[in-house]
């Protein structure tokens, strides 16, 4: 058999290739460590700006070529809307130039009519009693008896504008009527409306001055009431003053304050709207009791002052004597911890000297490595 070296596909090479390189791709994707907890890819962000930069560019394209395009249709269907215009016109000319050449009104038929006979056989016409009726002289619209026809024409429209003009000015004088009739209305009607004004100020002049005097009489009225209230209020505040400075409110009677069957405990001894002080007795009298209240609180505060003296004299024995047992409890404790220091340090110099003798005494014989390497020497 012979080995043939048949060339592989491109296209599948190309496929393989590409897997390859999204698979390297990928791989550094995935373990990039910064990418991985940031969660940020560079490369990609790179690849999506540029995408959407083509995009763009190619949207401006697109709209440029639209847009250039636009103007050569614009350009084209303006060059197509003169070029439409130069031809209808010159069709215009040439139809008006061919109507001038070869549709000449003079070579119609009814040229010698419409030209009052120029160019045509002068007929004279006969008058159409005379004829028969297969004389064949006269035809409908030749125009016979034309002058005639015109100048009756003419009388009819001078009468038919006669008419009108006189029916205009039967119109014009009606309106004039009309109108100076309506104008005499207004005027009586403005009249009329100034006269009405007129009253109508006289009655609101009448009511005010109905109503001033009214109001005038009600002020009267009110400033008499007002006159007869002062003097009224001023009699009672006068009777009243008279009897506050003869009353013995203000004279201060002490007799009208005792009240009567002020033995009894029950009712107050004396009426409170009418007592005006105490006597000079009474007062005498309370600042008596208040005197000796003064001197028994003097009295009770010397003895709380002694108390409280005495009573510190044995809060100091007492903090004297706890201290003085403090400090002997303080003087045995310092005494026990030296005989326990004592007792400790005899037990360390006998564990040192215990120690020394096992070291330098007991265990003078040493293991060397012969004496390791004899355990596990044989497969059993």
């Amino acid at each position: 058999m012979f080995k043939l070296d048949l060339p592989a596909d491109e296209s599948s090479v190309r496929a393989v290739e590409r897997r390859q390189a999204a698979e390297v791709a990928r791989r550094k994707r995935i373990f990039n460590t910064r990418n991985r907890v940031i969660g940020l890819d560079v490369h990609a962000l790179d690849q999506q700006v540029a995408k959407k930069r083509e995009r763009e560019k190619a949207e401006r394209q697109r709209e440029m070529a639209y847009g250039a395009l636009c103007i050569s249709m614009d350009q084209k269907l303006m060059t197509q809307q003169r070029e439409e215009a130069e031809r209808k016109r010159e069709l215009a000319q040439e139809l008006v130039q061919d109507w001038a050449i070869y549709q000449r009104s003079e070579d119609s038929r009814d040229a010698d009519i419409n030209y009052n006979h120029q160019g045509g056989p002068d007929v004279s016409l006969v008058d159409q009693e005379s004829l028969g009726p297969a004389s064949m002289q006269v035809f409908e619209g030749e125009g016979v008896g034309e002058n005639e026809r015109r100048k009756f024409q003419m009388e009819q429209n001078e009468r038919i504008l006669r008419a009108q003009r006189e029916e205009r000015e039967k119109r014009q004088k009606v309106q004039k009527h009309k109108e100076l009739v309506g104008g005499l209305e207004l005027i009586q009607q403005d009249l009329r409306a100034i006269h009405l004004d007129a009253l109508e100020e006289e009655c609101k002049k009448a009511a005010l001055i109905a109503l001033k005097s009214y109001n005038q009489v009600q002020a009267e009225e009110r400033q008499e009431r007002e006159r007869q209230d002062k003097q009224k209020h001023e009699g009672l505040d006068l009777a009243e003053i008279l009897q506050m400075v003869t009353s013995d409110l203000l004279t201060e009677c002490p007799e009208v304050a005792v009240k009567e069957g002020m033995g009894s405990a029950e009712a107050p001894r004396v009426l409170p709207d009418r007592w005006k002080g105490m006597s000079s007795e009474e007062l005498n009298a309370i600042y008596r009791q208040r005197a000796e209240q003064r001197a028994d609180r003097e009295r009770q505060r010397q003895r709380e002052k002694q108390s409280n003296l005495a009573w510190d004299l044995q809060q100091l024995e007492q903090a004297r004597q706890q201290e003085e047992e403090e400090r002997r409890v303080r003087e045995l404790e310092r005494e026990r911890r030296a005989r326990l220091d004592q007792y400790n340090q005899q037990l360390a110099r006998e564990q040192q000297e215990h120690q020394k003798y096992l070291n330098n005494d007991l265990y003078t014989n040493r293991p060397t490595v012969r004496y390791f390497s004899q355990f596990s020497a044989s497969s059993r």
